[in-house]
Order: C-alpha cells, then structure tokens, then sequence
C-alpha cells in the first residue's frame, strides 16, 4: 500500500439516527463496564500492584471509570529492560511484517471505533463529534504510518558511483518512553506509539494518569494485531516515573512527549544529561503548549464564518487543545459587529454531560483543570470586559461556562498565558501590520488562522505569522493526518510534523554502505 493512496477516515454523522442508535448503544455498553481494574504489562505479563491509579467521569465525579495499577520505579525499571530485550528481536522483524500489524490493528479499532468514542467520552469528558474525531485520527495515524514504514524500508534514491556500490537505508534507534497527553487521549498516543514500535523501536509507554483507559484499549488493540509481547510495555501511573525513570534511563535511546511546556522543557533538560553507561545522545520529540491566535481582517469575506470559525476553535473539547484559538485579534472597523455577534453565537452554545448528543462542550479534565481555569477569571475581570460566562460548577462534575473577555491588551496575561480552557480573550488591531504583531508576541507558535479576501495579506500571514500550522479562512484546530502534518515552532516544540512524511525519521536513523567490488 502506497502513501499516494491514503484516505482520511470519514467522521460519523450523528445526525444519521442509525449512528445516533449505534453510539448510544456503545455508550449504554460501556457504562455497563465501568469500575473494572486493570493490572499493567511489561514483556506480556500482568502485573497487579498494591498502589492503585483511579480514574473518574469529569462529567460525574462520584463515578468511578476504571482502576489501574500503578507502577513503580522498580517497575519501570524492569519495563525498560524488557523493552531493551525485545528490541533485539523486533529490530529484526521485515518493515513488511510491521507494516502489515500496523494495518491489522487500524482494521481492528475500526471494528471497535464506537466503543473507543464511548470510553473517551466517559474519561476524558469529549463531546460524541470530539471523540469520534480523535479516534479517526487514531486509525488514520496507524495507517498512515504503516505506508510509510513500507516507504523507508525500501531501496531509499541516492546518486550512482561508477567504481562503488552505495546503499543507504534507516534503522531503529532502540527503546524509547512515550508519554502522550490527556487531550487527544486515542489519537496522540496511538500516533507517537504506533510511529515507534512501526519502524522497528520499542516502547514503554506512560499514558496520562487521567485516561489511562485509552491506553488499555490501544494495548488490547495492538495485540490481538500480532505485535509481540515487550514491544510495548504499558506502565499507567505518576508523572515522576517519566522524569525520573523514563526520560533518564540510560536504555532509553529516545523520548516523545507531548503536554506543557513546563514539563516538555523538563524533560528535554534530563534527556541532554549523559548518564553513566549511556552511548548515544537522546533524541528528544517534545510538542508543548500554545498561544494561538485567530486574525479577522477588516476585508474578511464572511464576518459570521470568521466568528463561528473563532467559536469552534476556541470552545470545542471547552478549549482543551494545544490548538485551540485563545486569542482573536479583530480589526478596529469591524470590532465591535464582531463582538456582538460572537457574544450572541456563544449564549448558544449547549453545557452539559457529554453522553447526551445535544451537549456541545463538556467538562474540563479534572479538578486542578478547573482550579486553574476558574483563577483567570479574576484576572480577565481586571484586564478586560467580561461579555460571556466568566461562572464554573464543580459540584458534581467539573463544568465551566464558554467564557470571553473583550478589550484585552496585546501584552496582558489573559493573551500571554496559556489557560488551556474555555476562555478567549478579544483583542483590537489597529491594522493588518498591527494584527501580524500581536499574532507572533508570544512564547509560542503553534496554529494561527486569517480571515481575509486580500490574497496580498494571505501571502503575507504565509511569510510572516510564525506558526507551524497556519490556516487561511477557517478555523485554526482540526488537522488531518497526511494533508496537515502537525507541529509547531519556538515554545511549542520542535515542530515534528505529526502525521507527514518526515514524522517516521524521528524514529530512525540512516546507515550508509559503500562497497568496492573485487
């Protein structure tokens, strides 16, 4: 199978009555299997601990979803030492016979997809077009990649000697920790996984301590695939066993993060430590936090696509995208219609819990989610002039209304920080000069987007708006795997292009032979 010939995942209608019967029936089949306790898995063997990870419904606290046994550092130890065994076995292993298990385990979560939507909307609080978006991606990621790893384990072009036989081809790089976040809970763990174990590295992997199930399922998945026993090792548990353990491991020949900057730059900072007995310098794949800024220009050819476009990116998954618009710089002339009507488009929007359709936004994650959302609310009263929600409900679930702050200045906090929630600061731009410069003070450069008909300023946001993703006339969240490949620049990351065609060399490096005939 070619990467010329790969096809993104259709999304689900719900709008159809049979998916709406379909996903209900998922969900109604999952409540059913809530509280059960997983044990973790190193080498294939469970391992039941004492300490204990439990996870619970954000829409419903006083549910509990699953338990989960924590690992150690004992254990991710051993984990790391099964995995540095089987790799090297799997280095081994044809990149068709990999390839092949990366496409049987995207056949089989699309058997389970609406299973998998029904456990994400139950742990991590998504919305049934959320989850069911996430999962795509998942499947499209494994796909993906396995075309791919069928391209770099071919005869790779290089230039011809008369007198020499020259070779290139690429190899794995060992064993590898990767720690995927709580927010593309299927879709980034599937996605940094998946590209690792598929070009011939093992894995240990450290879900996010929230949703912990996805993992569980991506595990399930792999296996009855045909990946062997140690090529992944799951080790669901706290955050300081991939500071500690993981990221300084001597084994660990590579490191892939994503989630805060904060602990992004941490890890970065450990990997580049030698320790004793280490004999290669890691490789370190961090994409980190965003700032990201949505431009509506005064020629903007439909103010009211700009404004749903500004609300989808900001208000789905309750903003809880490293994606996701948290600024819109709005020109002076068209300002305040641009407020007004966005004011009116978010009294709209529909809170509640996700398993039922009708909600559009959710939850937040967890309670120090909400905490630290809820304290900027304090901080946009002071810095601007609050036109929609600003009020939060953790009585029962973690619930914060869709929240916007007008007449924000460029340099304040609310545009400065990342919040990662429901809150979206509206900022006024003298002009397009003044727009770009505002788009590109901050820390980060992830997406952006322009409202504009003016092709002259579209080229211009092309050469000058610093971010890894920039879309032009829509809004700035939604990446498909192969046509948007993902990543951003400065304190976002180091820009690794999830879902292109240079994501696999992450995992890989080149060996060149040369051969002088007799």
């Amino acid at each position: 199978m070619k990467t010329e010939d790969f096809k993104n995942t259709p999304f689900l209608d719900f709008n159809d009555p049979a998916n709406q019967a379909a996903q209900t029936e998922a969900i109604e089949m999952v409540r059913a299997s809530l509280g059960r306790e997983f044990p973790l898995l190193i080498g294939g063997e469970e391992i039941v601990t004492e300490g204990k990870l439990v996870t619970t419904n954000p829409a419903n606290t006083s549910e509990v979803v699953a338990t989960f046994s924590s690992a150690t550092e004992e254990l991710a130890e051993k984990a790391v030492l099964k995995a540095a065994e089987t790799f090297e076995t799997w280095k081994k292993v044809p990149y068709q016979e990999r390839a092949a298990i990366g496409f049987k385990a995207a056949e089989i979560m699309r058997r389970r997809r609406l299973e998998v939507n029904a456990w994400m909307i139950t742990e991590a609080g998504k919305s049934w077009a959320e989850a069911d978006a996430d999962t795509a991606e998942a499947i499209d990621f494994l796909d993906f990649y396995a075309r791919e790893a069928m391209r770099y384990g071919d005869t790779q072009p290089i230039t011809p000697l008369p007198d020499e036989n020259n070779a290139m081809f690429y190899i794995p790089l060992g064993v590898g920790a990767v720690i995927p976040p709580w927010n593309f809970p299927m879709a980034i763990l599937a996605g940094m996984t998946s590209a690792a174990w598929i070009t011939g590295n093992t894995v240990v992997l450290k879900p996010a301590s929230t949703t912990p199930m996805m993992g569980q399922i991506y595990m399930e998945i792999i296996k009855e695939a045909g990946l062997p026993d140690g090529v992944v090792n799951y080790l669901p548990g706290p955050g300081r066993l991939a500071g500690n353990t993981l990221v300084e491991h001597p084994q660990t020949r590579f490191i892939c993060f994503t989630g805060s900057m904060e602990v992004g730059l941490g890890i970065n900072a450990k990997a580049a430590m030698a320790r004793e007995g280490q004999i290669w310098i890691k490789r370190v794949v961090v994409e980190m936090g965003g700032k990201d800024s949505i431009i509506v220009d005064e020629e903007v050819p439909n103010l009211d696509e700009a404004v749903a476009g500004t609300l989808a990116s900001a208000f789905g998954f309750q903003g809880q995208k490293c994606s996701a618009c948290s600024r819109v710089i709005v020109h002076e002339s068209i300002y305040d219609s641009f407020v007004e009507k966005l004011q009116a488009k978010v009294a709209e929007i529909k809170q509640g819990d996700p398993t039922d359709l009708g909600n559009y936004m959710g939850p937040v994650i967890n309670q120090g989610a909400y905490d630290k959302i809820m304290s900027y609310m304090a901080v946009g009263a002071e810095e601007g002039r609050l036109i929609s929600g600003g009020k939060g409900d953790d009585s029962k679930g973690y619930f914060i209304e869709p929240t916007v702050f007008a007449d924000i200045d460029p340099m304040a906090r609310l545009s400065q920080e990342e919040i990662f929630g429901p809150v979206l600061a509206v900022i006024k731009s003298r002009d397009y000069d003044h727009a770009l410069e505002i788009a590109n003070n901050t820390v980060y450069g992830l997406t952006g987007a322009v409202y504009s008909k003016n092709p002259e300023k579209l080229e211009r946001a092309r050469r000058e708006f610093h971010v890894g993703n920039l879309y032009l006339n829509r809004k700035c969240t939604g990446a498909l795997v192969g046509s948007q490949p993902f990543g951003g620049f400065n304190m976002s990351g180091t820009d690794s292009k999830a879902g292109g065609r240079d994501y696999l060399l992450l995992f890989l490096q080149a060996k060149t032979v040369s051969e002088k005939p007799l």
